[in-house]
């Protein structure tokens, strides 16, 4: 942990900058200063305000669009547009250094050839997480996913992930990550005992190679 990743942490103490934050980390695009506001409850004003202050912090970036979606002179001036870094900011008290740790067992595991055994190791560690998730208060498979950091959203069927939660470790180590990532939500799913739901590499750019899809989803998607 860094001085910068603790002040940057702090500005969220403040609970409108925390719901703004949340709104567009949550969004996966550019979200413009009216839609902020608006579901964030404040004036549009305050909205930009502690937006641009979550920007001086490196939480957000900013650009300029026409949201309108319209080119030419008939699309309207472009208007000032957030999205979250991709930079990841960890913040721990006292300081540790499990990113390295991690960085190193890869390694490790490559270098061994141990990717079957690694992967069996996620499969039982992800059964074994949402037994415990299940047990202890009935909770489904996207308020797992959301309590692992994953921020499962749904599209076209399928439940997909804006964000990995390995994003350092896929960097370096792509194959060997993703397979068990992989290996860890199908252990998920037959922790919390789900039926008919099978998790599928489905990478896309920023987010998670994960996707899960119903049979019914996938009974279609092979009829048309």
């Amino acid at each position: 942990m860094t001085s910068d990743d603790l002040e940057s942490m702090s500005v969220l103490g403040d609970p409108v900058r925390r719901a703004l934050y949340r709104f567009v980390a949550g969004q996966g695009r550019d979200v413009g200063r009216n839609e902020a506001a608006e579901a964030a409850g404040v004036q549009r004003t305050l909205a930009a305000h502690h937006l641009d202050k979550l920007v001086e912090a490196g939480l957000l970036e900013s650009g300029f669009k026409r949201l309108s979606g319209r080119a030419g002179p008939g699309g309207g001036r472009p208007a000032k547009v957030y999205r979250r870094v991709r930079e990841e900011r960890t913040v721990s008290l006292p300081p540790r250094d499990y990113r390295t740790l991690a960085l190193v067992l890869a390694e490790a595991v490559d270098l061994l050839g141990g990717e079957e055994k690694a992967e069996e190791a996620a499969r039982r560690t992800g059964a074994r997480l949402a037994a415990g998730e299940a047990g202890a208060g009935g909770r489904d498979l996207v308020e797992v996913l959301r309590g692992r950091g994953y921020e499962p959203y749904e599209e076209d069927g399928r439940l997909r992930s804006r964000n990995c939660p390995f994003h350092v470790l896929a960097e370096s180590h792509p194959l060997l990550v993703c397979s068990m990532n992989l290996a860890l939500c199908e252990g998920i799913l037959a922790g919390l005992g789900e039926t008919g739901v099978t998790a599928v590499l489905d990478p896309r750019p920023g987010e998670c190679c994960v996707a899960f899809t119903s049979a019914a989803t996938s009974s279609k998607n092979n009829v048309d």
